[in-house]
């Protein structure tokens, strides 16, 4: 790892809580995220960090990349876009919803969306076995688990990412294959992996996805009250 870049990530961590599902995300990909494939910078005012902006390489989609902003100010948010994303290039970039302005006046924005950040409580957590389920890991050895009907993936669940703290978990159910359980049978097989790690699951669930949300709630998920905007967007020209 680059020395500066060990250098950034040391000087970054007080601005977020390893312990906070709001802090997740950001913690993940600016402090563990590959660091051949991870840059961050800050924003300082004196001696003082007043945010920072990580940009990631990463297999969600190969021709846009993740940026993750945090900034204490509207002020020190816009710089950091200004200076370090680059114009007429897409990225999918997650922050808090105090920066959406900023957002929504230096970037040209194709998608957008809040996130609601939910972790799973052990209390209403009632694992099920469904035979149906396969172990099928990604060829980078991350976890994921399917079911198939002819050959074909018909439900499946797995981990978007996993720091020393938390674990984001996904679930996927093709349209034809819905109402069977069969997505809360994957989800539920992928969450038994993590919690066999030591980490806590997450799940992150779109506002306007009820689906997603009852799937969520009604395996034991509950809303931790953050919230995440995210977009797809790409930075405005000069």
């Amino acid at each position: 790892m680059a020395t500066d870049l060990v250098e950034l990530r040391r000087r970054v961590r007080p601005l977020l809580d390893l312990s906070a599902p709001r802090d997740a995300l950001a913690a993940y990909y600016t402090l563990y995220h590959d660091p051949s494939r991870t840059r961050v910078y800050v924003e300082e005012r004196g001696k003082r960090i007043e945010g920072f902006l990580t940009i990631c390489q990463t297999g969600r989609d190969l021709f846009r990349l993740l940026a993750v902003l945090r900034a204490r100010t509207l002020s020190a948010a816009r710089a950091l876009i200004e200076r370090h994303l680059h114009p007429r290039r897409p990225y999918y970039l997650v922050t808090t919803l105090d920066l959406q302005p900023v957002v929504e006046t230096t970037l040209l924005i194709e998608q957008t969306q809040i996130n609601r950040i939910y972790r799973l409580d052990l209390r209403r957590y009632t694992p099920t076995l469904n035979v149906l389920v396969v172990p099928t890991p990604t060829p980078d050895g991350s976890p994921r688990f399917v079911i198939r009907v002819r050959g074909e993936v018909a439900a499946e669940a797995g981990v978007n990412w996993q720091s020393p703290h938390f674990a984001e978990v996904y679930v996927w159910t093709a349209p034809e294959a819905r109402g069977r359980g069969w997505g809360k049978a994957v989800l539920d097989s992928c969450i038994a992996w993590v919690l066999r790690t030591g980490v806590q699951p997450l799940y992150v669930a779109p506002e306007r996805n009820a689906p997603s949300i009852r799937l969520a709630e009604s395996t034991g998920f509950v809303d931790t009250g953050a919230r995440e905007f995210a977009v797809e967007a790409v930075r405005l020209a000069e």
